[in-house]
């Protein structure tokens, strides 16, 4: 077994990996860029060495600053988690000739299926099923455009070297296929220094569905079920689950074989992900294979009880693996989410900054949170903005997304936008419920965007009723330390007025021995908690129901959260309810004539210039944010004012970029 393994990522990955080799008695090494000098993962591991500045290019996916890690720890194995350089045929071949084991798969299997266009080939010769498509990285625009003809619109362009959803675009028309190989290759070159892009057939409303497999070097490989991963939003996996809801015994035997076989090809030893996509008559088509640790692995862990990272850093100290196909079961159902800084009410751009506030839910047999940081960390630019990964487990799938959705309602963050409100919103969305997922699922339920009033709540009785507990209970405290310093009791009302959304509701609140009797309207509820003033966290029992929900106290007023709606209510007296009905509405300012850019980042290009007209939908801007470009466009016909900030810039959230007539 290693001495000393070396992990050559950050964030919630290096932790992960620490975790388990910890238990296993390796000590580890953790690498660092400069952002990251008081990171979690630098901080949990038993050596730290900095490999250079922020920007990845100069530190985690700089083989020789990691090799010099490497000579000054004494590594003897370096895991590479998932991105940067875990896929990196380079990175394996140095650490090769360097004498230093690499826990993933040998050179071969990385070269091979590293290269999308290559991959697809080796596939198809091996006997798995493909999409049609061209074999060959496209040259221009033009060929671009041929092919895609040729094929039969939608198609999919797809950066070879790609990954995590960059470097893709469909296209359904002729100037898609333009803009979008153009973009495309940007991405690509900027992601992963490879600018090669090929095009394939779109496969329409498809699932994504990937199929674990594991394999040491004496020969053994098996395949430990599938993941659903249909839950996707810019070809970024958003919310996986294992098993899939779709599959039958027999597709999922059919996959899990095609899979093996794919493995066995390119002698594939470590664990590995096959990505299908698969269509509504359950016929399945090879994606790409990830020849490394995928983000979602907890979710196969969960249901097969094995660990992953454990079984690849023992299979590449050459241990034979201790499961046969026949052992592998899957019992149980599990659902993972990824916490993301990012903003749902303004696209999903990315928020970064610090967190004040983090509060993850407790670990149980139900809960596990996989999280590279912690209070008072920085979400920063240069890296993905990924927070936590949520896991939940149960006997059945039901169970397992009533688990997801108290431990999201449990989850505390502030400082940064995050997309927790989303996140419960898919999770009990009824097509979601019912497993009825496509790729396409988040395109065609918020066809306009994610807002405020997509978020559903079951029963909004319920936060008038603890909102109204809440202030009692405030009220309650300040009637008793008024009367301790007056030497006078003074009386709390039960009667109050909760304010919310512009709506009034006369709530009646009564203290008693085990909680507090709640009349909301024609509502009459038992509120039993134990809560204290300021907890972030009010949890209770309503009638024969537990929840959780956030809360903060404001200057007028609490602001509540639960079940990803956020809402903003005010208490009052009925007195001063009947003055608050006459307050004027506030508006916020009219910034429509002004291109603000919705996030923190670079200004790759502006589209127009002073005068020049414009229509709606074309575009204005290019703004780069943590490796992924976002296209800003004009939403209606207008004429330009006035240009702000140029190529190069850099731009802080709602900075103008144009000005409009």
């Amino acid at each position: 077994m290693f001495k000393k393994i070396l992990i050559s990522n950050r964030g919630e990955i290096a932790c992960r990996i620490i975790r388990t080799a910890r238990r296993m008695g390796i000590p580890t090494v953790a690498v660092y860029s400069d952002a990251d000098v008081d990171s979690l993962h630098a901080r949990l591991a038993d050596e730290k060495v900095c490999i250079g500045p922020a920007p990845s290019s100069e530190s985690y996916l700089s083989v020789d600053n990691i090799l010099s890690a490497i000579r000054e720890t004494g590594a003897d194995a370096v895991h590479p988690g998932y991105g940067f350089l875990s896929e990196n045929a380079e990175f394996a071949r140095a650490l090769k000739k360097a004498g230093v084991a690499f826990i993933g798969p040998g050179e071969k299997a990385v070269t091979a299926m590293g290269d999308k266009i290559e991959s697809k080939k080796l596939a198809d010769k091996a006997g798995v099923s493909t999409i049609p498509g061209h074999p060959e990285a496209l040259k221009d625009g033009a060929e671009a455009l041929r092919i895609s003809k040729k094929i039969g619109y939608p198609v999919m362009l797809k950066a070879s070297a790609g990954g995590g959803g960059k470097g893709m675009r469909i296209a359904r028309t002729d100037d898609e296929v333009k803009e979008g190989f153009a973009s495309a290759v940007r991405e690509a070159k900027s992601s992963f220094g490879d600018d090669r892009v090929f095009v394939e057939k779109y496969i329409e409303s498809p699932r994504h569905i990937e199929i674990q497999v594991l394999a040491d070097a004496h020969g053994n490989t098996v395949y430990l079920g599938e993941r659903e991963c249909s839950i996707q939003r810019r070809h970024q996996k958003v919310i996986e689950e294992c098993p899939s809801p779709f599959l039958d015994a027999a597709t999922r035997k059919a996959m899990g074989e095609q899979a093996v076989r794919l493995a066995k090809a390119v002698d594939y030893v470590s664990a590995g992900t096959v990505e299908f996509i698969v269509d509504a008559k359950r016929n399945f088509y090879f994606l790409e294979m990830n020849t490394r640790l995928q983000v979602e692995h907890p979710v196969t862990e969960m249901v097969t009880g094995l660990d992953l990272v454990e079984l690849m850093i023992r299979a590449a100290a050459g241990e034979k693996l201790p499961i046969a196909q026949k052992d592998v079961k899957l019992k149980g159902w599990a659902v993972e989410t990824r916490i993301y800084a990012e903003d749902p009410f303004r696209n999903f751009l990315p928020s970064i900054g610090r967190l004040v506030r983090y509060a993850a839910p407790e670990e149980s047999n139900h809960v596990r949170v996989d999280s590279g940081v912690d209070e008072g960390g920085e979400i920063s630019i240069y890296y993905d903005p990924m927070i936590a990964k949520l896991i939940t487990y149960g006997e059945t799938r039901n169970a397992a997304i009533g688990h997801m959705q108290g431990a999201l309602d449990s989850f505390y963050i502030r400082g940064v936008s995050h997309n927790i409100g989303f996140l419960a919103a898919v999770i009990a969305h009824p097509r979601f419920m019912e497993g009825r997922l496509s790729t396409g699922f988040i395109d065609e339920e918020y066809p306009d965007g994610f807002h405020p009033e997509d978020v559903p709540h079951d029963d909004p009785v319920l936060l008038i009723a603890v909102a109204a507990v809440i202030h009692h209970a405030y009220q309650a405290r300040a009637a008793m330390i008024s009367g301790q310093s007056s030497g006078m009791e003074r009386k709390v009302s039960d009667d109050w007025v909760v304010v919310l959304k512009n709506e009034s509701f006369p709530v009646t609140v009564r203290t008693v021995a085990d909680g507090y009797e709640v009349t909301a309207g024609n509502a009459e509820l038992t509120v039993r908690t134990g809560w204290t003033l300021g907890d972030p966290l009010f949890r209770a029992t309503v009638g024969d129901r537990s929840l959780t929900i956030q809360v903060k106290r404001l200057t007028v007023g609490y602001r509540l959260v639960h079940c990803g709606l956020t809402a903003m209510v005010k208490v009052l007296s009925p007195h001063v309810a009947k003055f608050n009905a006459l307050m004027p509405v506030k508006l916020p300012p009219d910034l429509s004539r002004f291109l603000l850019s919705p996030m923190p980042g670079l200004l790759l290009s502006v589209s127009a210039s002073a005068g020049q007209e414009v229509k709606a939908g074309d575009e204005l801007a290019v703004v780069e944010a943590m490796k992924m470009e976002n296209v800003l466009r004009a939403e209606q016909d207008g004429v330009i004012k006035a240009v702000h900030a140029g190529p190069g810039d850099s731009l802080s959230v709602d900075q103008s970029i144009l000005e409009f007539e």
